[in-house]
């Protein structure tokens, strides 16, 4: 017992593995590039892309039962139709002004400029996003393509008619809600290992990242990395304390220690949804009801990112648009903003914002090739931009819980910072 005692005292906390993964993935891939180790390159994109595939793999099933299950759970919450438009009407508020950030930063530091780069630079990419796509793309024409093809937003469709049709069905419905539930459950419980998998997972996403890219890609594209870094930070760290503090009446570093551990995979992960039962459990643990957190999370997994959706399409779209020497003019500005807070579902998936981008620039009239000139730095900037989303997620539901008066205050003050030390307390109650 004495072994098994010391052995756990000496155990790494998981935040302290994923930093530790950080470190070992930038010495490696700059160790890969410096001394052109194309085995080691390899290897770190086997082992980044093994830790992805698995994230996919789970994917597909968790979004469709979490959808299901979380608009099931309505019934067991008061006032479900009103906490159900608190949420989408806070998506929408902290969406616009992290649109806003995102403006004013591409206007103040004109990120396309001094980049040398010129239009024959870009390339069209292989599939584009618009209106009429993403309206007809919701509807799946069955029932197996969207969870081979990884379909989010058809399987987000076809999560939420059953989750609505199992509503009316009441009572009848109950088996299949138990077996949902189990399910969603064990899927839980599965990622759970291979979030585990998340430090050796970051040595290889890191490295890979620095080996093939590494600083020169980065410095061409100074400017508009820190845009988006900084844009993201000012939305972490400036206006999300506000509202915490403003709206919610609650510490706002409280906040960042009981959600961290989401955060932190999230922007090693690069997934929203991969991310997706571990900020549900942060969520709850910062006192949002289970009820409530089990509709919210996974909702906004699919359609909340201020990262994604907000900031990064904002500064893009001022990016090509100078790369391209076209002007912008205010209602340009107020069309990005507009499909921002409207179609943010479209970047619903596992990672990056390819299509939100295409979206954007499809309405503003601007050249596709654009999204060629920001395809190699997508992967070091898609960290920043998860995170963000992550934070988003959990923190509308505190917004709203706390507004609504649900919030247990004394839970969110004790709110723990590393509950993924905790395996046997992970699986999320639905």
């Amino acid at each position: 017992m004495s072994v098994s005692a010391n052995t756990k005292s000496f155990k790494l906390p998981f935040w302290a593995q994923i930093i530790a993964g950080l470190v070992l993935g930038v010495l490696l891939g700059w160790t890969a590039r410096s001394q052109d180790l194309s085995w080691l390159v390899t290897t770190l994109e086997k082992v980044g892309d093994t830790f992805i595939g698995l994230l996919k793999l789970a994917v597909a099933p968790l979004v469709f039962f979490a959808i299901l299950v979380s608009i099931t759970n309505l019934r067991k919450v008061n006032n479900a139709a009103r906490l159900a438009s608190r949420t989408l009407l806070w998506f929408m508020i902290t969406s616009l002004i992290a649109v806003a950030v995102g403006i004013v930063i591409g206007l103040v530091t004109n990120p396309g400029a001094g980049t040398g780069l010129t239009p024959q630079d870009g390339a069209k990419p292989e599939t584009t996003g618009s209106w009429t796509d993403f309206l007809t793309g919701i509807v799946p024409t069955d029932v197996i393509t969207p969870f081979t093809e990884l379909n989010v937003l058809q399987i987000v469709f076809m999560a939420a008619v059953a989750g609505i049709a199992a509503l009316q069905l009441g009572e009848k419905a109950q088996p299949i809600l138990t077996l949902s539930e189990s399910v969603l459950e064990l899927l839980q419980k599965a990622l759970w290992w291979v979030i585990r998998l998340a430090p050796l997972g970051t040595v290889g996403l890191i490295g890979n990242a620095i080996a093939t890219y590494g600083w020169d890609l980065i410095g061409q594209y100074a400017t508009f990395t820190a845009d988006i870094y900084v844009g993201c930070a000012i939305v972490l760290f400036v206006v999300y304390p506000v509202l915490l503090a403003t709206v919610a009446k609650v510490s706002p570093l409280q906040f960042f220690k009981g959600a961290w551990p989401a955060i932190q995979l999230a922007f090693v992960s690069r997934s929203s949804v991969g991310t997706m039962p571990l900020t549900q459990k942060v969520t709850e643990r910062l006192g949002v009801p289970k009820e409530y957190a089990s509709f919210a999370v996974p909702f906004g997994a699919t359609t909340k990112m201020d990262g994604c959706a907000a900031i990064y399409p904002a500064i893009a779209a001022i990016f090509v648009a100078q790369i391209f020497d076209i002007q912008l003019g205010v209602g340009d500005y107020l069309l990005i903003a507009f499909v921002s807070v409207v179609g943010s579902a479209a970047t619903a998936g596992l990672t990056g914002a390819t299509v939100m981008l295409t979206l954007t620039l499809s309405t503003l009239g601007l050249p596709m090739e654009g999204v060629g000139l920001l395809l190699a730095i997508d992967p070091i900037l898609d960290m920043m931009r998860t995170a963000t989303n992550v934070a988003g997620q959990a923190l509308v539901p505190v917004l709203v819980s706390a507004r609504e008066g649900l919030l247990d205050r004394n839970a969110y003050d004790k709110a723990a910072s590393s509950p993924v030390d905790e395996p046997q307390q992970v699986t999320v109650a639905a």
